[in-house]
């Protein structure tokens, strides 16, 4: 270890607590990376800190000691947007957990950075109240993180992205500055609203460390559906058909080969015994009669028109968990393949032809080599997961990957959708960023990071490539 390091370490463990300071291989090798497991880990130490105050004074050391951060929540992230591979002193926050008792007159809750979502959603589920947003990661996903990354999941084509659910922040900058961005207000009209920077920038701006949240009513009796559809096309005319008859709450699509890894691997059962290429898994409020025969009569056209070949309801909640099971496994169950993740949008209405032009162009390049779709269709965001085939060397095919992403964000640029719909740019995709900004947004977001970080400590080679 160089003298320079050794001062830097020195130097936490004074400003904080040696158990507060971890240079021990395993928890630099767990807290160095996040899902995406491309990267080697190389962070010089993990610190923990148990406040707001701290997390400043960190940064300040930072500033001082001319050492770079990276923030660290759940490391559930899909882009490289955690990982720590030059030396970066690693911020865990999972100590500032906190979830305060929720607030049933604003219908708000406030809770630290490091809380986790499935928390989150058990505390307003307690006090009768619904915090909507919810991905399969949520029992280990902390809310600094979905907030940074602007998170959005299975439920976004009724309650939108978690923007829409962040009320109020706490936030470190990279001089060390602490802001209280809005304090929980539902008007306030006084200029630029900092929040909204904050939410969606992957720790490039500073930490989130507290945050007050949004809550509303819980669905009523939430109902799943899961449709075998017959073909690429059949995805979108059965979401017009059905939509048109109910709001969805959520409106999933996934091939048989993501239905097959999950069967074989995760032990789920089948929906039913009919094999087709692609599945819609829809979830609605079963609050009448009318609405469950109305949806009924639209499942029913949509098998009459060809569309949909077979079909199950929910009868029970174990029942509609099971099914839910189809959709949320299936990421955690490809893991093993090591797969190569893009996720991409376009708008709803051109998600056949998104969906069409990036699978020709993966199947142009690799034939041979398996393609996992998945994703939140009814939101036009669609989740392309290339699996390694298994005599293959990792870096080599991360390498090719990456040739043939160009192909397909040049697909996604001409039908102005967007190469990150929900995952962040990270490391991953920061050389095509491009493909969704102009030059001139680009150059205006690194202005902003200027000014919120000057000395470029926070989370360097997140979003942008080095200058």
């Amino acid at each position: 270890m160089q003298r320079s390091s050794i001062d830097v370490i020195h130097s936490l463990e004074t400003l904080l607590s040696k158990d507060q300071v971890s240079t021990e291989a395993s928890v630099l090798e767990s807290y160095g990376q996040d899902w995406t497991r491309f990267t080697q880990p190389a962070p010089l130490a993990i610190v923990f800190p148990r406040s707001t105050n701290e997390v400043a004074d960190i940064v300040k050391c930072a500033r001082t000691h001319k050492f770079a951060l990276v923030p660290s929540g759940g490391r559930t992230g899909l882009s490289g947007g955690a990982v720590a591979a030059n030396g970066e002193v690693v911020v865990s926050l999972d100590k500032l957990n906190t979830i305060e008792a929720v607030n049933k007159t604003d219908r708000t809750i406030a809770v630290g950075a490091g809380a986790i979502t499935q928390a989150i959603q058990a505390a307003a589920r307690e006090a009768d109240l619904f915090y909507p947003v919810d991905f399969a990661s949520s029992g280990s996903s902390q809310i600094g993180g979905n907030i940074a990354t602007n998170a959005g999941g299975i439920n976004v084509i009724r309650y939108g992205m978690t923007r829409e659910w962040v009320a109020g922040l706490t936030v470190v900058t990279g001089t060390g500055e602490i802001l209280e961005l809005n304090r929980g207000l539902m008007k306030n009209n006084t200029g630029l609203d900092f929040r909204h920077l904050f939410i969606g920038s992957e720790g490039v701006l500073g930490f989130i460390t507290e945050a007050t949240l949004r809550l509303c009513s819980p669905p009523k009796d939430p109902t799943v559906l899961v449709l075998g559809l017959s073909d690429m096309d059949a995805i979108m005319l059965v979401l017009e058909r059905i939509q048109g008859t109910t709001p969805l709450l959520a409106y999933e699509f996934f091939s048989e080969l993501a239905a097959s890894k999950v069967v074989e691997h995760a032990g789920v059962a089948r929906p039913f015994d009919t094999k087709t290429p692609f599945y819609a898994l829809i979830e609605f409020e079963r609050d009448s009669e009318e609405t469950e025969a109305a949806v009924f009569e639209a499942v029913e056209a949509c098998m009459e028109s060809g569309w949909v070949l077979d079909a199950v309801m929910s009868q029970s909640v174990a029942q509609a968990r099971a099914l839910w099971r189809l959709r949320e496994d299936i990421s955690e169950t490809i893991t093993r393949w090591t797969p190569y993740k893009n996720d991409i949008s376009s708008t709803v209405s051109k998600v056949p032809q998104l969906l069409s032009a990036v699978d020709t162009v993966v199947h142009n390049h690799y034939p041979d080599w398996e393609v996992c779709w998945y994703g939140h269709i009814g939101d036009g965001n669609l989740h392309l997961n290339i699996l390694k085939p298994e005599n293959l060397d990792i870096s080599d095919f991360k390498a090719r990957c990456g040739d043939v992403s160009v192909d397909i964000f040049e697909a996604i640029r001409g039908l102005g959708g967007s190469i990150s719909a929900e995952h962040g740019v990270g490391t991953l995709k920061a050389p095509f960023l491009e493909y969704t900004r102009t030059e001139s947004e680009i150059a205006s977001m690194r202005a902003i990071k200027a000014i919120f970080d000057p000395d470029e400590i926070m989370n360097p080679g997140k979003i942008f490539l080095a200058n």
